[in-house]
């Protein structure tokens, strides 16, 4: 629960009706608000603020001292506030599923990141993972290219570890992961991840991760092309059970 928001709107005499209204938002996302997780999107946090009679650091204190790249927070924010999130990755499994271990691997496996700033990079990563833990999570599904739960990221241990936890995730009935099967040849997923975010208000956003860092998308044009890229790869994908029992074999393989 945000206390500093709750008391603030207790203060001002506001209600989540009406702090809505002057915002211009659905009461529901208000009330969202007030939930720990969640943090408006900054023109909201300003409005918000403004309204309350407060700093936006007062009531949502973490936003000015975050340790995420400038460059990934407007991801971050469509990130929050996502009703759906559909997740694609060749290389990786997706950030939202990755054990401390694993992530560590893939953060410091390159060299990219200096040693010293991996620790920053890695709270970011688990962090954003609460996302899927809320009592209102997403409806988070997963398609990986099946090289990716066999790619010895991080060693052996390492990778029977996070292949468990993720067959373990999947009992939730919000999480649904799925395997494109090295069988199948070529295919929408060679061209590279991306992730497409559905919002309570019915907005789509996309993104596209490189070497250098991640690119929003909200083109009609790219976002049709995204989700064109979806379905071919869902289409290719075993189901969701079948991926499941495949992911825990290759697990007991890493033992």
């Amino acid at each position: 629960m945000n206390d500093a928001l709750r008391v603030a709107l207790s203060d001002t005499g506001h209600t989540t009706e009406s702090l809505a209204e002057t915002v211009g938002v659905d009461p529901k996302t208000v009330g969202r608000w007030l939930t720990k997780d969640h943090i408006p999107h900054p023109r909201h946090r300003l409005a918000a603020a403004e309204a309350l009679h407060k700093d936006v650091s007062d009531i949502w204190p973490d936003t000015s001292r975050r340790r995420d790249p400038i460059w990934f927070r407007p991801w971050q924010e469509i990130e929050r506030e996502a009703v759906s999130l559909r997740s694609y990755e060749s290389t990786v499994l997706p950030g939202l599923l990755q054990t401390e271990a694993y992530a560590r691997a893939v953060l410091g496996g390159a060299g990219l990141i200096p040693r010293g700033e991996i620790d920053r990079h890695l709270t970011v990563r688990l962090g954003r993972q609460g996302v899927l833990k809320r009592d209102d999570p997403p409806q988070f599904t997963a398609v990986v290219d099946e090289a990716v739960i066999r790619r010895p990221v991080g060693g052996r241990s390492t990778m029977r570890e996070q292949l468990l936890a993720v067959a373990a995730a999947c009992v939730e009935p919000h999480i649904r992961v799925h395997v494109v099967p090295s069988t199948v040849g070529a295919y929408a997923g060679l061209n590279g991840p991306f992730v497409i975010a559905h919002s309570h208000d019915h907005r789509v956003a996309g993104y596209l991760d490189n070497q250098l860092q991640g690119q929003v998308a909200s083109d009609p044009e790219d976002i049709a092309a995204m989700m064109a890229a979806w379905e071919n790869v869902r289409g290719e994908a075993l189901s969701h059970w079948q991926s499941v029992e495949l992911i825990t074999e290759v697990a007991e393989s890493w033992s």
